[in-house]
């Protein structure tokens, strides 16, 4: 594959903020001295510059290799040799120590163990909320191979806001995500909402999707009563990774930005460099205040 191939010339509207400043720097030493990992690191982030410069990253659980084997991702694919059990604690600190209102915890997948991780998720959770109880917590999930019994694991310690992805349209779910199923997802986000939980999901543009399925993939996520939608364009990370189809510009995504409110998505954040947990604390605010937590918790318990 020529480099010409496989990194096309990225058009001016994706330039992106240069890492640097002594907030980008605090943020990195933060990060090291805890032993954490990022998915801004990991999936190599375009917006790593910008949101390390405002004291904002969004942390990785359960390790940094994961068993699925996404085409468009930059983790790294294996089988993970450990679970630090530590970890919750040490992110826990590092949520108080960065003085968070908002904070986004993902993960890797860990298929091989029984609980898809699940348990981890859950002490996590406990861990921030119990050090950080002013602290809104989002989490971006798995799908837990759709068991919806390991989905309640993580509900149950009350995040704030439940993000999984959608990724791409149904038709490019096999050779983007591989292991995943776009029914599966759906189905974890609308158990999620069945429980009343704020729910997001996110896809990204230039895989190969025609506008159709665009457009059909907003219309299941309103259906779904999702009410946080993110839609940003695809970056190859690497020679070895899914070619970019085509540079979707900034009309594109402010149209469907207008499509998906249309359709009653609560918030619709579109653009270029948008990814899920860029700006979370702003697309998500409305969704995080006391008043919803505790109608959000109280719906969690019934």
């Amino acid at each position: 594959m020529s480099s010409a191939t496989a990194f096309p010339r990225k058009p001016a509207w994706l330039r992106a903020r240069l890492p640097g400043g002594p907030g980008y720097l605090a943020t990195r030493r933060l990060v090291e001295e805890n032993r954490l990992h990022t998915v801004c690191q990991s999936a190599q982030c375009p917006n790593l510059g910008e949101c390390w410069s405002r004291g904002t990253a969004t942390l990785m659980i359960l390790g940094n290799i994961c068993t699925r084997s996404c085409t468009f991702c930059a983790i790294e694919t294996g089988r993970p040799t450990e679970l630090d059990l530590g970890e919750p604690a040490r992110v826990a600190e590092a949520v108080a120590t960065m003085n968070l209102r908002h904070c986004v915890i993902t993960s890797v997948a860990r298929d091989e163990l029984a609980d898809g991780g699940a348990s981890v998720w859950a002490a996590t959770i406990r861990a921030i909320r119990h050090r950080n109880p002013g602290t809104a917590i989002e989490v971006l999930t798995p799908d837990f191979k759709g068991n919806l019994a390991h989905v309640d694991t993580v509900l149950d310690a009350k995040p704030d806001i439940y993000n999984h992805n959608l990724e791409t349209v149904e038709r490019l779910q096999k050779p983007v995500r591989v292991q995943a199923r776009y029914d599966r997802s759906r189905s974890v986000l609308r158990h999620a909402k069945s429980r009343g939980f704020t729910t997001k999901t996110g896809i990204m543009l230039g895989v190969g999707e025609e506008p159709s399925e665009v457009e059909q993939t907003l219309r299941d996520i309103a259906a779904d009563r999702t009410d946080i939608l993110t839609l940003g364009q695809y970056l190859q990370p690497t020679p070895k990774h899914l070619p970019v189809a085509r540079w979707a510009p900034p009309e594109e995504f402010a149209r469907w930005k207008e499509f998906g409110l249309g359709l009653g998505i609560g918030v619709v954040e579109s653009g270029p460099l948008v990814r899920s947990s860029y700006h979370a604390d702003e697309q998500s605010e409305r969704f995080t205040g006391p008043n919803h937590r505790n109608t959000a918790n109280a719906l969690a318990d019934a």
